[in-house]
């Protein structure tokens, strides 16, 4: 068994319960130590931006930008798709802190590497 936990998410604000549901599950993993990365495809990629899960909560109450600020709190990488965020107008400024543009071929590299949850 691994150590190294991936987090895809596809979707963004659209669905924030979702969203909000994957920052969470990535904390937990984070609490339970394991070496965890997220990584923002389509949509997701607006999650990246600075303020963007504020107030996004999912219906049990958890909060988006909570999850958020543990991450960060904790180092642990949240990867954007490259040309999800450009194809969006989403440059490198204007991400979060902990958040860092990434091509396909970084996502593959950890996901052989990882246990990977797709949501």
């Amino acid at each position: 068994m691994t150590d190294n936990v991936l987090i895809t998410l596809a979707c963004g604000t659209d669905n924030p319960n979702r969203a909000t549901r994957a920052l969470f599950l990535a904390a937990v993993a984070q609490k339970k130590g394991k070496n965890v990365t997220v990584f923002l495809l389509d949509d997701a990629v607006y999650l990246a931006r600075k303020g963007a899960t504020e107030n996004m909560r999912a219906v049990t109450g958890d909060s988006a930008d909570d999850s958020l600020a543990h991450l960060q709190a904790h180092d642990v990488p949240i990867l954007v798709c490259t040309p999800c965020a450009k194809s969006r107008f989403i440059e490198e400024k204007d991400l979060a802190d902990s958040c860092r543009m990434a091509t396909a071929a970084e996502l593959i590299d950890i996901a052989c590497d990882s246990a990977t949850i797709s949501l």
